[in-house]
């Protein structure tokens, strides 16, 4: 997208944040049947600015499994190895544990394959609560850090990530309806979510924001460009300036062209979470995760939690904010369980969400 291209969208004077629930041309959204006109402009101011355009969805993705294992450690889990052939594209491996049982199984897809968060005690807890755990390396898919090599690729690593996680559902649920589907054929279609953890938070908010057979997307600690507020930083929050100096082949390389003048910006980081609107959301912060934005994400939560009061799902919606700093801990993981628990099974909502942690926000 040029900059002139770019549509003048803005806050009003008075607002801090641009209004999910005003229309392009000035439209009042009040019903829930204006949603997806709404939802579809929403699309179209980010998605090219911030992003840029994901990788082709392939004709068809195939599961090829490679190995099976029965892992003692995990109370006799089994583990697929799989490689996940996108037709006609580079392929990726993914690994899948399985709970032992005969049950129909939520399905919970990680990206961060690269950076062991999900170590043997997570797997253990995500199987403990009847879900399969599937994860992949998204650095497979587009390297990070950006080795330079002339020209830039034709994606953005956070939409070539995002893409990542829907071939990988495409390979999952393809592996379940395989006429002997194995232990693939155990994971729910209707019951899959995703989660990352920092700039894997932004791929999974990506991933659910453009991909709707994800039934709950989950961003941890994710930031700037993902769950965090460009126009508003708590002290030491990472700036529009610093991650896009830093990091420029995550985004579309017209976002950093805003640097320095936000308010310009025809978006901000609820537009990204109302995308993913009337499906499950949950982000999960740290107090002292400073350079993460915490206080920018409360704001972008309770902005996108307008859109779904309209939509009658605000049990959908989530936000949690534990003490401590930038990691995927098992105490967040948990908190994902819980939610899911909630989401897919339909208990009472857990305790601890949507608490206000910083009184002195505008």
């Amino acid at each position: 997208m040029s900059l002139s291209a770019v549509p003048k969208v803005s806050a009003e004077p008075g607002e801090l944040l641009p209004d999910l629930l005003r229309s392009d041309s000035g439209i009042i959204i009040n019903q829930p049947s204006q949603w997806p006109a709404r939802r579809a402009e929403i699309a179209a101011h980010l998605l090219p600015l911030a992003y840029g355009p994901l990788p082709h969805t392939p004709n068809r993705t195939d599961c090829e499994l490679m190995h099976v294992a029965s892992v003692r450690q995990l109370g006799g889990a089994q583990l697929l190895s799989c490689r996940v052939r996108p037709l006609g594209m580079g392929s990726f491996t993914m690994r899948v544990f399985v709970p032992p049982g005969t049950q129909s199984c939520p399905v919970l897809l990680n990206g961060d394959g690269c950076w062991h968060y999900a170590n043997d005690e997570t797997i253990a807890a995500v199987l403990a609560r009847g879900l399969v755990f599937a994860q992949f390396n998204r650095v497979e898919i587009a390297p990070d850090p950006l080795v330079p090599s002339g020209d830039p690729p034709p994606h953005a690593a956070l939409a070539s990530w995002a893409w990542g996680y829907h071939r990988a559902i495409d390979a999952l649920l393809q592996g379940c309806q395989q006429p002997n589907p194995g232990a693939l054929g155990r994971i729910d279609p209707q019951r899959v979510a995703v989660v990352g953890h920092s700039r894997g938070g932004k791929a999974a908010l990506l991933a659910g924001a453009t991909d709707t057979r994800i039934a709950l997307t989950s961003a941890n600690n994710s930031g700037a460009g993902g769950a965090g507020c460009f126009r508003w930083l708590g002290p030491g929050a990472e700036s529009l300036a610093d991650i896009t100096r830093a990091f420029p082949h995550w985004f579309a390389p017209t976002l950093g062209q805003f640097a320095g003048r936000e308010q310009a910006l025809p978006f901000d980081q609820h537009f990204l979470k109302a995308l993913i609107a009337p499906r499950a959301l949950l982000t999960t912060e740290a107090l002292d995760d400073a350079w993460a934005n915490p206080q920018g994400s409360l704001l972008t939560h309770q902005a996108t939690l307008a859109v779904y009061r309209l939509l009658g799902v605000p049990a959908q919606l989530a936000m949690t904010c534990r003490p401590g700093g930038h990691d995927h801990s098992l105490a967040d993981w948990h908190t994902l369980l819980d939610f899911c628990d909630s989401i897919f099974s339909g208990p009472a909502r857990p305790r601890g969400l949507d608490v206000t942690l910083f009184p002195d926000l505008p």
